[in-house]
């Protein structure tokens, strides 16, 4: 991967303020053609530094109701990617990292209804091989959500 410099910065922080806005005006707002700003966010993509664009569901309008964060205790650590490959079949889940501390997985994951998520728990996620126990905490509220901060004032 190619350094990121600071006008890669600058179009990403743009980008992030409005993934919609057209290449032509962060060109503009850039001081560069628009052959540059659609060459470097190509590259920034095939670099892995971009990961995805469209737009942002809120489960709530499309009938989830509960966010669900569950801590996943594995029989060994090594269990993880065995795990990962039957938690990918399950679409509820969102996220899941490796984690330290108390768990060693942390899902998150959105469900209808707490009858939903008690089948999820208790037939699905807790029946996996290597799984030896789950805690499961509910979101009451989401306070804060945002992708991290692109800064391209900073020295490159």
């Amino acid at each position: 991967m190619e350094k990121v410099d600071k006008l890669d910065r600058k179009i990403m922080a743009i980008l992030s303020a409005n993934a919609r806005i057209a290449f032509k005006d962060v060109a503009e707002e850039c001081g560069v053609s628009r052959a540059a700003v659609h060459q470097r966010v190509e590259r920034l993509k095939e670099d892995g530094v971009i990961t995805g664009s469209g737009f942002s569901v809120d489960p709530k309008a499309v009938g989830y109701k509960t966010c669900t964060y569950v801590g996943i205790i594995l029989e060994r650590g090594s269990m993880y990617k065995e795990v990962v490959k039957k938690l990918v079949d399950i679409p509820e889940i969102v996220e899941c990292h490796f984690t330290t501390g108390p768990y060693t997985m942390l899902a998150k994951l959105y469900v209808r209804d707490n009858e939903q998520l008690m089948k999820l728990l208790n037939g699905t996620l807790q029946c996996i091989d290597g799984v030896v126990s789950t805690e499961t905490l509910i979101s009451l509220d989401q306070s804060i959500k945002r992708d991290v901060p692109i800064h391209f004032e900073e020295a490159e």
